[in-house]
Parts: structure tokens; C-alpha cells; sequence
């Protein structure tokens, strides 16, 4: 019987199929390095909101604290948006005819909400609360960036599981004490620790943080 196929024949199998692996590697790889772009992420990307709010101008310039807006950061999983009241406390006294802030008078006048974009918005299978954060020392800086900074609100950190887990794994390298947690690293009355390593073990059993609890699936997804 006459054979069927070539000697060559086993060499191009093989070559075929460490092609076909290579191959699958190649894509895989693709679609990974594709899921961490800005495109997916969104990171330092600014999202179009209803009033141009500069944080760098109510932060820095003016010195209003995270909590006079985001009042339920402390005790709530939601840092919570500021309600048109808030706004209007100062601004019923001050540019009261500035064009870019109509948005917010005619909200007061009409009694409807503005609809703010949110702009670190987590996926749903991802549980997330800020109180319990806040309350282990993580500074808002840690996540949010220098938002003091920011003329313009965009996403500084990717938000993905992988950068998630560089602080749950490693906490001493991050916790701060809960007094300097809603301060920023380039505002004069924050002083960053000259031994972040001991002072973050010292927080870390202070502050009673399980770092086996922190790397467990259920912790994030429930």
C-alpha cells in the first residue's frame, strides 16, 4: 500500500502546531494588553459633566474639605454626590450670573437633580465601600490621584483587579493615619512619613486589617 503522506509531513504537524500555540499565545496576549489601554479603562480620561466643577479651585484655592460635598463617605459604601443645595450655600451669594453655573440655578429653581457622570464607576460584580477605606487609613489620593490638581475630574487609576490588589496584598505600603486621609501629597499641611514600612505596620495592626481577609474573592465579589 502506497503511503499516504510525505517523511515531511510529521515536521509540518509539528511546525502547524507550535504555529496554532504560538498563535493563541500571540491573542491572548492581544486581548490582555487591550483590557488595560485607556480605551478599555478610561483612565485620564475627562468625562463631560452638566457644570465644568475644578476641584483644583474648591480644593486648593478655597480649601473645602472632600466631606463638605462627598457628605456620606465616612459612614456609606457611596462617597455620595453633592446635592444643589450644596452648591447653591455659596453660590446664592457668589457668581450668581456666571454663565456655566445656569445649570445649577435653573436645578434649584426646578427642584431636579443635576445628573452628575460618575466618574470612577465600578463594574457590578464589584463590591466597593468607601467608609470601611477611610476607616483603614486609605487616603482618597490613593485612588482618586491628585485630585486637588484637577481643573477637570478624570479616573487616575486604572480601577482594575490587578492595581486593587497591589494594596490589598501590601497594605503597609499605603495606609496613612486617619488623620491625614483626606489631605493631599502636594498640599502644605501634608506631611508623607519618612518611613512609610513602619508606619504602615504600625496601621496595619492598629487599625486591625486582615490581610488574608483582604486577598479573599468574597471580599470584592459577593
Amino acid at each position: 500500500m502506497p503511503q499516504i503522506f510525505s517523511p515531511a509531513a510529521n515536521t509540518w504537524l509539528k511546525a502547524s502546531i507550535a504555529g496554532g500555540v504560538l498563535l493563541i499565545g500571540i491573542g491572548i496576549g492581544i486581548v490582555l494588553y487591550l483590557g488595560s489601554t485607556s480605551y478599555v479603562t478610561r483612565q485620564e480620561q475627562i468625562r463631560p459633566q452638566p457644570v465644568p466643577f475644578s476641584h483644583r479651585h474648591h480644593v486648593n484655592q478655597l480649601g473645602i474639605d472632600c466631606r463638605y460635598c462627598h457628605t456620606s463617605v465616612e459612614e456609606s459604601n457611596f462617597a455620595g454626590f453633592p446635592a444643589t443645595k450644596t452648591c447653591m450655600t455659596c453660590h446664592s451669594q457668589v457668581w450668581t450670573q456666571a454663565p456655566m453655573l445656569e445649570p445649577v440655578r435653573q436645578s434649584w429653581q426646578s427642584g431636579n437633580s443635576l445628573e452628575w457622570v460618575r466618574v470612577h464607576d465600578l463594574p457590578d460584580f464589584v463590591y466597593f465601600d468607601h467608609s470601611i477605606h477611610v476607616k483603614k487609613g486609605v487616603g482618597c489620593e490613593s485612588c482618586h490621584g491628585p485630585v486637588n490638581e484637577m481643573a477637570l475630574m478624570w479616573q487616575d487609576k486604572s480601577l482594575q483587579m490587578m492595581w486593587c490588589l497591589e494594596c490589598h496584598r501590601q497594605p503597609e505600603q499605603f495606609v496613612r493615619d486617619r488623620a491625614d486621609v483626606f489631605k493631599f501629597a502636594s498640599q502644605p499641611d501634608y506631611h508623607p512619613p519618612q518611613d512609610q514600612a513602619s508606619l504602615g505596620k504600625q496601621l496595619v495592626s492598629g487599625y486591625k486589617i486582615n490581610k488574608t481577609q483582604l486577598t479573599d474573592c468574597s471580599t470584592c465579589h459577593r
